[in-house]
């Protein structure tokens, strides 16, 4: 690698950053880091600071993972790379679609299609919706509901039914058939219902209303995630996803479960629809898979979905779909790695227990500091949404946000900004001391703003 100087010199100056305006990232470079181990990270200064955002909801194990680097250097040596298109597949992929059977048994999913990633997990089970209800011979279920401030990747089908202006309005027109609906935004929301319980009902009823209005039997399938992640992370009442899975059975529509954040701990259960009791027909994951050391996803299949798949003599059962590297060996093989691993630390029992402790060591924050307006999460996933005014809850400013962002960096965590909220995501091996160590940054960092 060349020196810090160059590094410095060349930073954002002929790359184009996700989730960024150029000219921004021209004007205020990013963050440019070069070493990890354990939870910390090192930028190209030698500053340490904790990793509060756990890379991107997907570094679980933390960034020290010895099993998984080595089953990808053994991977590579063995097999670099074969296709899994028809009529070739490879060991670690066959080995792997065996596990995560085992693995996800509770939640009635029971096939695996391998993906590139979460974008392309959900784009998958989008279109394995609308072949399903063509096999069965309902060829106009081809719409879908989601929920507004729900976040399902940046592919045209996840834009689609993505509930984020930030991520739609530079692209449209997008896939027609899409809606959305209100999702269970205590802080806010239209019904200005504050009473969790009751605003999953209103909530539940308006995707019935939608239901009606769009006639059921053109709907293929209502996405949602069991936790909002980007969004804001929104935790709904305990109530509202069995809702939503009694209202689509009732109305025949297949209930996608976007986990690319929630699967494999993150909320403390080993997924979030385990967490409200639920089995989905479809479930999107990706992220933790692979602890975010090889880009990997994998859509898991119920078996309503298989046995209607697998029972078809006709062409509406082949699946033209896949991607190059669906089913990579080495993205398998750290996989299996880390299935191993989450199984042997238990993360979703230390998530639980430090996530509640995070929440509240933020809600003693929203006590102290009035630019808190709303302090929410489940597990590990907590968020602090900053106003410039309590009473008309006015998002701060940029600037101001901004501000908080460098103090906690300065005092050596990395926190994330999206809008106006803090989003909290660190890896699920985190320590007590962690905990601390991020609540006084943050504190730090707003006494500053």
């Amino acid at each position: 690698m060349h020196d810090s100087n160059f590094l410095k010199e060349n930073n954002a100056r002929h790359l184009w950053h996700p989730m960024a305006h150029p000219a921004e990232m021209r004007a205020r470079p990013p963050k440019v880091l070069v070493g990890a181990e354990g939870v910390t990270l090192t930028d190209v200064d030698g500053h340490r600071t904790l990793d509060a955002v756990g890379g991107l909801w997907n570094v679980n194990l933390g960034y020290s993972c010895d099993p998984v680097k080595k089953a990808i250097a053994d991977q590579l040596d063995a097999l670099p790379y074969y296709s899994a298109f028809r009529g070739t597949s490879t060991g670690s992929a066959v080995e792997l679609s065996y596990e995560l059977a085992e693995w996800f048994k509770q939640d009635g999913l029971v096939r695996s299609f391998f993906t590139s990633g979460g974008s392309d997990s959900v784009e998958t089970a989008l279109r394995l919706a609308r072949q399903y209800h063509k096999i069965r011979g309902e060829r106009d279920r081809t719409k879908f509901l989601s929920l507004k401030k729900g976040y399902h990747g940046t592919h045209f089908g996840g834009a689609s039914v993505n509930g984020n202006t930030n991520f739609r309005r530079n692209y449209e027109p997008l896939l027609p058939g899409c809606f959305q609906i209100a999702s269970p935004y205590l802080y806010r929301n239209p019904f200005n219902e504050t009473d969790p319980a009751r605003l999953a009902e209103l909530c539940a009823a308006a995707l019935e209303d939608e239901i009606f209005f769009q006639g059921a039997d053109t709907i293929a399938a209502f996405i949602m995630e069991p936790v909002l992640g980007a969004g804001g992370v929104i935790p709904p009442h305990e109530s509202f996803m069995p809702k939503v899975r009694e209202i689509c059975d009732r109305h025949g529509i297949l209930l996608i479960a976007d986990e690319v954040i929630t699967a494999f701990g993150r909320t403390g259960a080993w997924t979030g629809s385990r967490l409200w009791g639920v089995r989905p027909d479809l479930t999107c994951t990706a992220k933790a898979i692979t602890n975010g050391y090889f880009p990997f996803g994998a859509v898991m299949i119920s078996e309503k979905v298989v046995d209607v798949f697998e029972n078809d003599a006709t062409a509406f059962g082949a699946i033209g779909h896949g991607y190059t590297y669906s089913a990579h060996p080495v993205g398998a093989a750290a996989a299996l790695a880390c299935l191993s691993e989450m199984k042997k630390v238990n993360v979703p029992a230390n998530a639980e227990v430090r996530g509640a402790e995070l929440l509240a060591g933020c809600l003693a924050l929203k006590e102290k500091h009035e630019l808190v307006g709303d302090v929410r999460g489940k597990g590990l996933m907590v968020a602090l949404e900053l106003v410039a005014d309590r009473c008309t809850k006015k998002p701060i400013d940029k600037k101001v946000i901004g501000l908080v962002f460098e103090r906690a960096y300065e005092a050596g965590v990395m926190i994330r900004i999206s809008g106006n909220n803090i989003i909290l995501s660190p890896p699920l091996v985190i320590t007590a001391s962690d905990v601390k160590k991020i609540v006084a940054a943050i504190d730090q960092g707003l006494a500053a703003a």
